[in-house]
């Protein structure tokens, strides 16, 4: 049996980037019986970025009542928050002690955070692909699913767990990617990758009205200039997002029409809106319904921490033996 981690940030409801790229993949996995899933709310990676502590709590709610909604069921996997196991930040520090600086200096996504906040580029953003080692290896996981940007990372957690192997014995597999089919999907502007904090997503629970709004200025084949002009469907981004939310029969007439100028960016806009209200319109009732409860969201957190903590006591039980620590 394979044992499968990922984890998604705190930043209240997802949008369709996380589901297509992370969530969708979650719930496939979590019904098969060959995965053992462990999913995590990670706040103790949120807080390297600047933050209302306030709100925090809302958010940890918001999210797991869409991934509830979205068909993530508890019983067949653990949901939990990141800080409710502390075995995460014990496992940290100590794969740190076996973790180069050099390796962490170089980690793309700590420039990227580094430049977008130059006035908190704090310690936390250095060390964060340190914790996402101990979120994996604390599990002792075999398989994690990932975007693209995320490789540089799953890659560090496989030579730390080397490297942790070759000085204290062998403890920690070494986790394979699991690729989805939709790895990285971009923003509405059709450039950066599709980001909260870019203001560039459409939430799940959006209303229709907002998705309507907001796809109406989504970035199009920009070689066309008017109506007539034929386009390119293929690297057409509204295009793109039919081929996730619109019938096959709605797909191809679009992309038809985008090659041949019989259809324009108008019309492929006001269809993919319908359709995504349409495919969305059951998670949102359903992520609204859970939040009005948010009693039944404590109890399933509570449940898959408890079922986490069990197996991160575990491991590091075994971690201490290994490290000679006094018992």
């Amino acid at each position: 049996m394979e044992t499968v981690l990922s984890g998604i940030q705190p930043s209240g409801g997802f949008h369709i980037g996380n589901y297509l790229g992370a969530v969708q993949n979650w719930v496939r996995m979590a019904a098969l019986p060959d995965y053992r899933c462990y999913f995590c709310i990670v706040d103790l990676h949120a807080i390297t970025q600047n933050y209302e502590p306030s709100a925090m709590p809302n958010r940890v709610v918001e999210l797991c009542a869409d991934l509830l909604a979205a068909g993530l069921d508890p019983n067949r996997s653990a949901l939990f928050v990141q800080s409710q196991v502390p075995e995460h930040t014990e496992l940290a520090w100590i794969l740190a002690t076996v973790t180069p600086y050099g390796e962490l200096s170089r980690m793309t996504q700590f420039k990227d955070k580094s430049e977008r906040q130059p006035e908190n580029i704090n310690a936390g953003l250095l060390t964060y692909p340190i914790l996402m080692a101990a979120d994996i290896l604390l599990y002792r996981a075999t398989r994690v699913p990932v975007g693209m940007d995320q490789v540089q990372h799953l890659e560090l957690a496989r030579e730390i767990a080397r490297r942790f192997n070759g000085r204290f014995g062998d403890t920690f597999p070494e986790p394979l990617p699991i690729h989805t089919q939709a790895p990285k999907i971009l923003g509405l502007d059709g450039k950066q990758k599709m980001s909260k904090s870019l203001g560039n997503t459409i939430e799940v629970t959006e209303n229709p009205e907002a998705i309507r709004k907001k796809i109406a200025g989504a970035y199009t084949d920009e070689t066309r200039l008017r109506k007539t002009d034929p386009g390119h469907p293929e690297s057409c981004y509204v295009c793109g997002l039919h081929n996730y939310f619109s019938p096959p029969d709605v797909t191809a007439r679009h992309h038809e029409g985008c090659r041949t100028a019989t259809l324009g960016c108008v019309d492929s806009k006001r269809a993919l809106a319908e359709s995504l209200i349409q495919y969305l319109a059951p998670m949102r009732e359903r992520s609204l319904e859970l939040r009005a409860h948010p009693e039944q969201i404590r109890e399933t957190l509570a449940a898959g921490a408890e079922t986490a903590r069990r197996a991160a006591r575990e491991t590091m039980g075994l971690v201490r033996e290994r490290l000679g620590f006094y018992r």
